[in-house]
């Protein structure tokens, strides 16, 4: 049998220069409604199982929605004792919709599938303006796909909004690479200042790409396109300005204090906790020893390098098309290399591999805090560049080196998803097998110059040894119930919300079965009391979280040998029996229960609390009296009583409880003037629970006030003193 050549219409059918989108197809706004249809449905498949998701924003949104002041500042509580630690841009969306339609979990995290809609829509708009349709659906449905995509567009975390405005400023940048008028260099700027107001400093990871490639293949002359940027700089500082200026300028002693800050500061939060923090490891007020990282890190996060991407936290989020992303970057680049100054095609390359490189680069190597959630950052520009790609290998089909480059794209793919599926191997066991198998035939007849029915059956095959893996992934992350601070797609590979100490890098964990931080002490035999920390080192965790027996009380008990599971010496176990509670299916950064860390119904530093009826019952009686109902160490610890209650709960210390606010003085002065009514101990409360202003005030509390139990949380009357 003789195999023909059928070439394509043109080797290269892009545009040389900037042409705009091309006509619609017939088939093209169809497919598009599908595309759309499919991803919204599937994203509110079992929305409602995420509950409040991440307590933490959950009950600044409901501040938010009862306060207008809690609103602008993105407080924790509506009386505005402390902010989140983040400015309040993608809180602002949900409580909008709380504001519409009551407090729950679907006014909540509905709005986010929405942008995650929009996300997917500007993506598809802006890839097929130089690649066409084909190149625009192929994009938006490898991010649609992408696990940690569809976690996070299901979700309360503020990186949903930063990704759609990082997405929204490539795609008012790549409009002004075709006509280079003014307008859409100030939409740029104006969509990564409101960025900026999502996540701070993050957005900026695509400023200098953005700057560099209008600088080069800008149609105006390079002195035009100076000012331009320019303009585009003036729009982004005003969009995130207007906020800033406000808060500093703004009374420091009639507003919220400064979340995440140690001097109420959103400048300083912005350079330090959520800036420069992030990538030396210099953190004061984390979730370390004393409330930092030491300097340059820990390892807690995991161990960088140019691998992090790829290894057992990260790689079941993102890495899957990682290679062929990258092999597409390198191959568009030369397909468009003589091609002229302002060539959209080459640009958009440009745009979408910056984005990938340099984001991928800084959280490879970053020694702060680092989740797995946060390479959602990384979707677009991956799903961009895989679209492009297939595009171009089809148009280019008759080139042996395209057809080799394709054929090493498949491969690589193959080879990724076999590793990271072999890390869940009780994960639909057969995939693996499955795509291994298509991935070599595929390569394979790759690197053949095809018939056009052979070439496309081809083509199909690796598209689907390609979305196989990331498929399954994202259908397990739909099915599975995800809450806490530190949520993961995909089934469980045995991390705690990428934490892994040095030395151990296939997810093993110290004597508590969680790593980083060694200096706990172990819990009773009946796991009742492990003492301040436990022996799984987390900071603050009265009540154990180690118990090396079984739990008698069902408030820590945990097997926590270390040896087996990782997540053993943070669970604690809800029935008392010393095993994790749960069926297995929640995905919470290592939690196996949406309460938390430490089982207990107080919480920690990284789970809600869960308040029975009768504390319920306890906090809102006479609860308008009062400008707190309650005060509590850390904010994941407050939140859960005032999402049970509707009632203000004082989050002393902020996330980590390591923020000093309030003062002990200032504490002092609301309990004297009848502000504050219960001061609930007991429930963990980070850093600042066994040291600075929090252990201060726990002191204070229990020398002048008695204590009573109810349903295991220790709760003083601060009106009744002893």
């Amino acid at each position: 049998m003789t195999l023909t050549v059928v070439p394509p219409s043109t080797t290269e059918s892009v545009p040389a220069r900037n042409t705009g989108p091309s006509r619609a197809a017939r088939w093209e706004y169809p497919a598009l409604a599908v595309l759309l249809l499919a991803t919204g449905l599937s994203y509110l498949y079992n929305l409602g199982a995420n509950g409040w998701a991440n307590s933490f924003y959950s009950a600044a949104v409901q501040a938010g929605s009862q306060s207008w002041k809690a609103f602008f500042f993105g407080s924790s509580d509506a009386a505005n004792s402390i902010t989140v630690d983040k400015p309040p841009a993608s809180l602002w969306v949900m409580e909008l919709s709380v504001r519409l339609f009551g407090m729950n979990s679907w006014s909540m995290l509905v709005p986010q599938v929405l942008l995650g809609l929009a996300t997917v829509a500007l993506l598809w708009a802006t890839v097929r303006r130089s690649f066409g349709p084909a190149a625009g659906l192929i994009a938006g449905l490898v991010m649609a796909v992408t696990p940690v995509f569809a976690l996070m567009f299901r979700f309360n975390n503020p990186d949903a909004l930063l990704v759609l405005l990082m997405v929204a400023a490539v795609w008012a940048m790549t409009r002004a690479l075709d006509d280079g008028r003014w307008r859409w260099l100030v939409l740029t700027g104006t969509c990564i200042g409101f960025g900026f107001l999502a996540k701070q400093l993050q957005v900026m990871l695509v400023v200098p790409v953005l700057a560099l490639v209008y600088l080069f293949a800008g149609p105006p002359k390079l002195g035009k396109r100076v000012a331009q940027l320019f303009a585009a700089g003036a729009a982004m500082v005003v969009a995130a300005g207007w906020w800033l200026l406000t808060v500093e300028l703004w009374p420091a002693d009639s507003r919220p204090y400064i979340g995440g800050s140690q001097n109420n500061s959103i400048i300083e939060l912005t350079l330090g906790y959520n800036g420069l923090g992030r990538l030396n490891g210099n953190e004061t007020g984390s979730v370390g020893p004393g409330g930092e990282l030491p300097p340059g890190g820990n390892g807690m996060w995991g161990q960088t390098g140019i691998t992090r991407m790829f290894d057992h936290a990260q790689g079941g989020q993102i890495a899957w098309l990682l290679p062929a992303a990258l092999i597409a970057l390198v191959t568009g680049l030369l397909l468009r290399g003589r091609a002229a100054r302002t060539d959209a095609a080459r640009a958009q390359v440009l745009l979408w591999g910056g984005w990938l490189l340099i984001t991928g680069l800084v959280f490879s190597f970053m020694a702060g805090i680092f989740h797995q959630y946060y390479t959602v950052a990384l979707a677009p520009a991956l799903a961009a560049l895989v679209g492009i790609g297939a595009v171009l290998f089809w148009r280019n089909r008759s080139r042996w080196w395209v057809r080799t480059a394709a054929a090493a794209a498949v491969g690589a793919t193959t080879a990724t998803a076999w590793l990271l599926l072999s890390r869940s191997a009780d994960f639909l066991p057969w995939l693996r097998w499955t795509i291994l198998v298509g991935g070599i035939i595929a390569t394979l007849v790759l690197l053949l110059p095809l018939p056009r029915r052979a070439a496309v059956a081809a083509a199909l095959l690796a598209a689907a040894v390609g979305l196989a893996g990331p498929t399954a992934y994202t259908v397990d992350t739909l099915n599975s119930t995800h809450s806490g601070p530190i949520p993961t797609a995909g089934p469980s590979t045995g991390m705690f919300g990428g934490m892994r100490p040095p030395g151990m890098p296939n997810g093993g964990t110290g004597p508590g079965g969680v790593p980083g931080i060694p200096d706990g002490t172990p819990g009773a035999a009946d796991g009742t009391d492990g003492g301040p920390g436990g022996a799984a080192g987390l900071p603050a965790v009265p009540g154990g979280t180690h118990g090396t027996g079984t739990g008698d009380s069902g408030t820590a008990g945990s097997t926590g040998d270390g040896a087996a599971d990782p997540t053993d010496g943070i669970t604690g176990a809800a029935r008392g029996d010393g095993a994790p509670a749960g069926d297995g299916t929640s995905r919470n950064g290592g939690m196996s229960r949406p309460g938390g860390m430490g089982g207990s119904p107080g919480g920690g530093v990284m789970g809600a609390s869960e308040p029975s009826d009768a504390l319920v019952a306890l906090l809102t009686d006479n609860a308008e009296a009062y400008t707190w109902a309650a005060a509590t160490v850390s904010a994941n610890s407050a939140a859960g009583y005032q999402l049970a209650t509707e009632e203000p709960v004082m989050p002393i210390g902020g996330f980590n409880g390591s923020d000093p606010s309030p003062t002990l003085e200032q504490f002092r002065h609301y309990v004297e003037s009848g502000q504050i009514h219960y001061f609930l101990a007991g429930s963990g409360g980070g850093p600042g629970g066994r040291t600075g202003t929090g252990a201060d005030i726990t002191q204070w509390v229990q020398e002048h006030f008695t204590a009573q139990e109810v349903d295991g949380i220790t709760v003083y009357d601060l009106t009744a003193p002893k």
